[in-house]
């Protein structure tokens, strides 16, 4: 199994940017956490992040066929990228949607989210852990699937 963790833009900063909302753990932190995780459970992982929406769009797309499950923190293009939205459409490999904060907690802007309509879960509020209860689900969804 493959899984392809995206990050959208500012969350290289982490740690440094708001850490009232996300915390003191570092980019470099939060990779090496989940790849750690994802090699416990037998998960090949790869991470990206980029503050280019067109970046995004590309990996996504570069994806198809390579890779079993998405797990994608968006940021600041959740709540704005219809582009985004159509990639992860156009490629149909499940994708679970995580936010480091809870987000149903602030601002107005910040409850659209576009990639929630073809997200399979979105994880919000448990911090960088959040990335590690995706890979669970993942794991979870994409097994009961090849057991059908």
């Amino acid at each position: 199994m493959k899984f392809l963790v995206l990050n959208g833009p500012n969350l290289n900063m982490l740690g440094i940017r708001e850490p009232e909302h996300y915390g003191k753990e570092t980019y470099e932190y939060l990779e090496n956490k989940v790849i750690s995780y994802c090699n416990e459970n037998g998960v090949e992982c790869e991470c990206f992040q980029s503050n280019h929406e067109g970046a995004l769009v590309d990996k996504i797309q570069e994806a198809y066929g390579v890779f079993d499950g998405i797990i994608f923190n968006p940021a600041a293009y959740t709540h704005t990228s219809v582009a985004i939205l159509d990639a992860v459409k156009s490629v149909s490999i499940p994708t679970v949607e995580v936010h480091i904060s809870k987000v149903e907690e602030r601002e107005d802007f910040r409850q659209i989210s576009y990639i929630r309509l073809v997200a399979k879960k979105t994880i919000t509020g448990l911090g960088t852990d959040g990335y590690l209860r995706a890979v669970d689900f993942l794991l979870d969804y994409l097994n009961k699937g090849e057991s059908k």
